[in-house]
C-alpha cells in the first residue's frame, strides 16, 4: 500500500469515532491489552505523562513537549485529532512520524487488526507506543482521545497525570453531568502517581479528591498554585505576556485568552516534574534564571517546536484572518469574549458545527455584531449549513450558507476590507479543511 492508501484504510475501513460518531466508539481496554502484548508492551520502554480534560489538552501537551525538548530530552508526542495529515498525531521532537513506518506497521499486521476488530484509535495508539519505543524517546506526552477510564491510552502508567478541566461535552458517551464526566476522566489517575488538576468546580473537585485518596495519588490543584501572577493579552494577536513568581516574565506564542488557564496548569505540572527530578528544581537565583530561559524559549516557540496549529492562529493580515478549533460551550465562553474585544471595521465569522455539540448554548453566546458564513465540514457528523443558518437567525446571527468551508472563506475574503477581521471555527474539522485549502 501507499501512504495515502494506508491512511484511507485507517480512516474508512476501521471503526472510527471521529468520522462515525458514537457508532465508531468502542470503550474498553481489552483489545488494546492484546495489541500491547503482541508488540511486547512498548509503552514500558519510556517514561510518559498522561493528559486528559475537556479543553486545553492540546495546548498543555504541546507546551510541555516544547519545554522538555528545550531541556534536551527526546520527546514523543501523541495527540488527536490531526488537522492536515495523519502523521501530525505522532511526533518526536516536533517531527511527524515517518510515512514508511505507518505503511509498514499497518501492512505487517493488518490481518491481526481485522481479526481483533481494532478501531482506528486503538491501532493509532499502539502505533504511537511502538514508534516511541523503536526510536528511543526519553519521555512521551500522551493525550487521551476521549474520556479517560476506558480510553485506549489508559494502559500506561505515567510518571505524572494531568486533567486540564471538566465541562459538558460528549455527554452521550461520558455522562450528562460534570460529576459523571469527572469520574471518566479521573480514571487516568494511577496508584501513587501524582496528578495535577487544572481547573475545578465543587462537583468535580470532590470526585478527583476521592479518586486520588483511594489510589494514594498525590493531588495538586493548579488554581491554588500562586506561581502565575499575571497574564496580559498583547494587541494584534502577538501573544501573551506572563509574569511568574519564580521564573520572571516571558511571552507565550499561543494567543487565546483561555491560554492563561493552560499556563497555570503547565507551571504546576513543571513543579511536579521538578519533584520527580525530571527537570531542575530552582533552589537559588541561578537555577531560577535557567528555568526562565527554558520557559521563555519553550513558550515563545511552542508552535515552531511541536507543529501545534489552530489555537487562535493568525493565518493572514490585511484583512486579519484567525482560526481556532474551540468547539464546545466551555471553549466558546472564552472565544466569544475574545471576538467581542477585537477592534476592526467589519467582522466575518465562518462557522460550522458537529451534530453532537450543544448548538443552543453555543449559538446563544456567539457575537451578534458579525456577518456569518454558515458552512459544514466534509464529515457525516456535520450539521447541515442551511439548518445552522436557520437556527442562527433565531439568535440574531445573520448571514448566508455555503456548502463547504472553501466556498465560505472565498465569499468572506472577497468582500472583506483591509481593516476587517475574519474568524474561522466552530469545529476541528472546519479549521482542518480551511488550513488544507491554504496549503
Amino acid at each position: 500500500m501507499t501512504y495515502a492508501e494506508t491512511c484511507n484504510w485507517l480512516f474508512n475501513l476501521t471503526a472510527n469515532y471521529e468520522s462515525q460518531g458514537k457508532n465508531g466508539y468502542k470503550p474498553g481496554l481489552e483489545t488494546m491489552l492484546k495489541l500491547d502484548e503482541h508488540y511486547d508492551m512498548p509503552h514500558q520502554n519510556f517514561k510518559s505523562i498522561h493528559i486528559a480534560g475537556t479543553n486545553g489538552k492540546g495546548s498543555v501537551s504541546h507546551t510541555l513537549a516544547s519545554f522538555l525538548q528545550v531541556c534536551g530530552y527526546r520527546v514523543g508526542l501523541y495527540t488527536s485529532p490531526h488537522l492536515l495529515d495523519f502523521s501530525e498525531r505522532i511526533r518526536i521532537n516536533g517531527m511527524p512520524i515517518d510515512e514508511n513506518y505507518v505503511v509498514n506497521f499497518v501492512e505487517e499486521d493488518q490481518e491481526l487488526f481485522k481479526s481483533l476488530g481494532a478501531t482506528f484509535f486503538e491501532i493509532t495508539t499502539i502505533m504511537a507506543f511502538k514508534y516511541f519505543s523503536d526510536n528511543d524517546v526519553d519521555i512521551a506526552i500522551i493525550e487521551v482521545g476521549l474520556g479517560g477510564r476506558l480510553d485506549s491510552t489508559n494502559i500506561i502508567t505515567p510518571i505524572l497525570s494531568i486533567i486540564t478541566n471538566i465541562s459538558l461535552d460528549h455527554t452521550q458517551l461520558l455522562g450528562n453531568s460534570v460529576e459523571m464526566i469527572a469520574l471518566e476522566k479521573g480514571g487516568i489517575i494511577k496508584p501513587e502517581v501524582p496528578v495535577v488538576i487544572g481547573e475545578t468546580q465543587p462537583e468535580t473537585r470532590s470526585v478527583f479528591k476521592a479518586i486520588a485518596a483511594e489510589r494514594n495519588a498525590p493531588i495538586v490543584f493548579a488554581e491554588e498554585d500562586e506561581e502565575l501572577l499575571e497574564s496580559q493579552f498583547m494587541p494584534d494577536n502577538y501573544g501573551i505576556y506572563y509574569k511568574t513568581r519564580h521564573y520572571g516574565e516571558f511571552k507565550g506564542q499561543l494567543c487565546g485568552h483561555y491560554q492563561a488557564n493552560n499556563t497555570r496548569t503547565i507551571l504546576s505540572s513543571l513543579l511536579e516534574l521538578m519533584k520527580l527530578d525530571i527537570i531542575c528544581q530552582p533552589t537559588n537565583h541561578e537555577t531560577e534564571q535557567f528555568m526562565h530561559r527554558e520557559l521563555s524559549e519553550a513558550f515563545l516557540h511552542v508552535c515552531d517546536f511541536t507543529g501545534l496549529k489552530g489555537r487562535w492562529q493568525t493565518v493572514r493580515t490585511s484583512p486579519t484572518v484567525i482560526c481556532d478549533i474551540g468547539h464546545n460551550v466551555a471553549a466558546w465562553q472564552y472565544l466569544s469574549l475574545q471576538l467581542e474585544a477585537v477592534k476592526c471595521k467589519n467582522m466575518h465569522i465562518i462557522f460550522g458545527m458537529l451534530d453532537d455539540k450543544d448548538i443552543y448554548n453555543i449559538m446563544s453566546i456567539l457575537p451578534k455584531n458579525a456577518t456569518y458564513y454558515f458552512t459544514k465540514a466534509n464529515t457525516k457528523r456535520a450539521l447541515p449549513e442551511q439548518s445552522l443558518m436557520v437556527f442562527g437567525q433565531q439568535f440574531g446571527l445573520n448571514g448566508s450558507s455555503y456548502p463547504d468551508v472553501a466556498s465560505a472563506y472565498s465569499a468572506a475574503i472577497k468582500v472583506a476590507e483591509k481593516e476587517d477581521f475574519i474568524f474561522v471555527g466552530g469545529s476541528n474539522y472546519v479549521v482542518a479543511e480551511f488550513l488544507k485549502s491554504r496549503v
